[in-house]
């Protein structure tokens, strides 16, 4: 069993406390100064504080923390060498963090999907120590990357799920609009994207052919499927990840002019 730590308990922080709790194969502290935080993933964990002297008992320490705030957090907790700093910071470099602690520092980007044991997240570092990896693949899936490409994973995982989440709304909005129920157009939606996400993992077929074995000649996906090629949609999702990934970048310089 891995102890660890998250350090800032807000959504993602939170997210991540909720899903290695669920995997039942770690023990955890959560540590926040708003109680709140603390009240609504009290259940998930061993212990709760507000005091970061007892976060640094765990081998593996978090930090969920806006980038204007991590530096001074991880230069206040007292980490040894033995120890690793995972920091979630946006645009945050490792090598901002190194100089403030003894510890072997991680950058990690998850997302919120952590809590049900589906997250998708980029990791990066030097040396990525065995004991993280066995903690984050009990709450999904973890690509390792070199650090120059964190901006766009940042972009992609990160905050790709609430582009994911626009079009499933948009998709079960379609299916309000013509007919079925609130309720049942939601659920179809949200798990059609899962199915077909899933079917994207397990498959040896790249996604065009997926999407030509949908499309029977003369029926209805090829007729949908028509106007989303006409469309400028493919040329708006490239836009709205570039811009995702610009801000992970500008919040890397603001960090770096501090």
């Amino acid at each position: 069993m891995v102890h660890a730590s998250v350090v800032g308990c807000g959504n993602m922080g939170g997210s991540l406390v909720r899903g290695l709790s669920r995997s039942g194969n770690h023990a955890v502290t959560a540590c926040d100064v708003d109680p709140d935080a603390l009240e609504a993933v009290s259940e998930y964990c061993e212990k709760t504080t507000t005091d970061l002297a007892e976060a640094t008992e765990s081998n593996v320490v978090f930090v969920a923390l806006k980038p204007d705030l991590v530096g001074d957090i991880v230069a206040e907790l007292d980490l040894s060498s033995e120890q690793t700093l995972v920091s979630i910071a946006a645009g945050v470099p490792t090598t901002a963090l190194e100089p403030l602690t003894d510890a072997t520092v991680v950058r990690l980007m998850p997302n919120l999907a952590a809590e049900s044991g589906t997250m998708a997240a980029a990791i990066a570092g030097d040396e990525i120590p065995e004991t993280v990896h066995e903690l984050l693949d009990d709450v999904g899936v973890v690509v390792e990357i070199d650090e120059s490409a964190m901006d766009v994973a940042t972009a992609v995982n990160g905050s790709g799920p609430a582009f994911v989440f626009y079009f499933i709304d948009a998709m079960a909005q379609a299916g309000v609009n013509g007919g079925l129920s609130r309720q049942d157009a939601r659920t179809l939606a949200a798990q059609t994207f899962k199915g077909a996400a899933e079917t994207v993992l397990q498959s040896d077929e790249s996604v065009p052919d997926l999407i030509d074995a949908v499309c029977s000649p003369k029926g209805t996906t090829i007729e949908g499927m028509e106007v989303l090629r006409d469309s400028s949609v493919e040329g708006t999702v490239t836009e709205s990840v570039a811009a995702a990934e610009n801000r992970s970048k500008e919040l890397m310089v603001d960090y770096d002019d501090e």
